[in-house]
C-alpha cells in the first residue's frame, strides 16, 4: 500500500459539507483513434468487464483489439459527437448542474455536486478530490446505472475504494446500489415515452433495449438480467402497454460468447421480417444518450429493421436531463441523504457551534 496523499491541516469547528458524486461509464476525450485507444485500453482491461485470465487477455487486447477497433469506433463516435463534445459527457455535466439546483431548492445545508466517469475523464479519484477540496466530509455516490451489474456498479465501487485507499482522512461514504424499480425512475422512463408519443403517435411494437452482458454473469449470480426485466415490466405497466406489444431485449454484444437474450438486433430483424408497420425503441438502462443508443440503436437499429422489411422506425431519446428524470434523481438522493441534511438546517447555528468547537480545541492546545 502506498503512503496516503497529503492532507490539508485539520481545522476544528469546520462545518460539515455534503457532496454528491454522479458517476457514469465514460467516454473518449475526442472522437479520434488515439483517444478511443486510450479509453478502450482502460475500459477493457477492467477484470469486472472482461473476465478472462489476465495474461491471455493482455495478448488479445493489445495484440488484436487495440490495433483494430479504435479506428472503427472513432468513426462511430464522430457520427454522434456534438459541438459541445461527447453526448454522455454533455448530459453528465447538465445532470450535475440540474441536481445541484433541484437540491438547492429543497435543502439549506452546504452542498456540492460533481460528475465522474468510471473510465476516461474526469475520473472518480479527481472528482472525489474536487469534492474534498470544497470541504465535503460526507459523500453520496450515485452511479447512473439504474440496474446493478458487477461490470458497472460493482466496478464503480472498486474504483471508489481505490481512490479512498489513497486518502488519510477518508470521508463518510454512502453508495446507491441501484434504482431499477424506484417509482420516480419508472415514472421518468414512462414519461419520456409518453411525451414522445404525444408528438409522434404510437407504434405497433415497443422495444426496450438494455445493454447486454455475457450469459454466464446471470448464472454466477449477477442480478442485472432480473432487474432489467423488472424495469421493463414496470414501465410497460405505467404506460398501460400490453406484453404482446412489448419486447425486452439486450444489445451491444461483444465477442463470440453467448450473451443475455433476446439480442436487440435479432428482435428488430424478426419484427422487420414480419412486416411490422412501426417499431419504437427506448433504452431505459442508459441515463444519458451515448454511442450505444445514438449510433447502435438509432442508426444501426433502423437499418437492421428496415433492411429486413420493416417500415417505420423511431428511437425514443432516453431520460437524459429531462425534468422527470431529474426529479427522480433528486428523490433518490434525498432518500439516501437522510441524517446528513435537513430542510431546516440553520447556518448561523452551525457557525456558532463551529466557533465554540474551535475555541475549546484551542484552549486544549490545538494549533487550529
Amino acid at each position: 500500500m502506498h503512503a496516503p496523499l497529503p492532507e490539508p491541516p485539520y481545522a476544528h469547528g469546520t462545518p460539515s459539507r455534503v457532496g454528491i458524486l454522479l458517476v457514469n461509464l465514460g467516454t473518449p476525450d475526442e472522437p479520434t483513434a488515439s483517444a478511443v485507444r486510450r479509453y478502450l485500453a482502460e475500459f477493457l482491461w477492467d477484470p469486472r468487464v472482461v473476465e478472462i485470465p489476465r495474461p491471455v487477455w493482455w495478448l488479445i487486447l493489445h495484440g488484436i483489439i487495440l490495433r483494430v477497433r479504435p479506428g472503427k469506433s472513432a468513426a462511430k463516435y464522430r457520427s454522434v459527437w456534438t459541438k459541445d463534445g461527447s453526448p454522455l459527457r454533455v448530459y453528465l455535466d447538465r445532470q450535475v448542474q440540474l441536481l445541484r439546483g433541484y437540491l438547492g431548492e429543497r435543502l439549506k445545508n452546504p452542498l456540492s455536486v460533481a460528475g465522474a466517469c468510471r473510465y476516461g475523464n474526469p475520473g472518480i479519484a479527481s472528482a472525489l478530490a474536487k469534492l474534498r477540496a470544497e470541504g465535503c466530509d460526507q459523500v453520496l455516490v450515485l452511479p447512473l446505472y439504474p440496474q446493478y451489474a458487477a461490470s458497472t456498479t460493482g466496478s464503480t465501487m472498486d474504483a471508489l475504494g481505490a481512490a479512498l485507499a489513497k486518502l488519510r482522512n477518508v470521508p463518510a461514504i454512502r453508495f446507491v446500489k441501484h434504482f431499477h424499480d424506484h417509482p420516480a425512475y419508472v415514472k421518468s422512463v414512462a414519461r419520456a415515452v409518453n411525451d414522445y408519443w404525444m408528438k409522434h403517435g404510437r407504434p405497433d411494437r415497443l422495444v426496450m433495449s438494455f445493454h447486454g452482458l455475457p450469459r454466464f454473469s446471470l448464472d454466477k449470480g449477477d442480478p442485472y438480467h432480473c432487474e432489467c426485466l423488472k424495469t421493463g415490466r414496470l414501465v410497460a405497466e405505467a404506460l398501460g402497454w400490453s406484453d404482446e406489444r412489448t419486447s425486452i431485449t439486450f444489445q451491444s454484444r461483444f465477442g463470440k460468447a453467448e450473451w443475455l437474450k433476446p439480442y436487440t438486433a435479432d428482435r428488430l430483424a424478426e419484427l422487420g421480417a414480419q412486416g411490422t408497420g412501426r417499431v419504437d425503441v427506448i433504452c431505459p438502462g442508459f441515463a444519458a444518450d451515448c454511442l450505444e443508443t445514438l449510433e447502435e440503436i438509432a442508426m444501426e437499429g433502423r437499418e437492421t429493421f428496415q433492411h429486413a422489411g420493416g417500415k417505420e422506425y423511431h428511437y425514443i431519446p432516453t431520460t437524459n436531463d429531462n425534468p422527470a428524470f431529474m426529479t427522480a434523481l433528486t428523490a433518490i438522493a434525498l432518500e439516501n441523504l437522510q441524517g446528513w441534511v435537513s430542510a431546516d438546517w440553520d447556518a448561523a447555528a452551525a457557525q456558532s457551534a463551529g466557533r465554540e468547537s474551535a475555541a475549546r480545541a484551542k484552549a486544549l492546545g490545538a494549533a487550529r
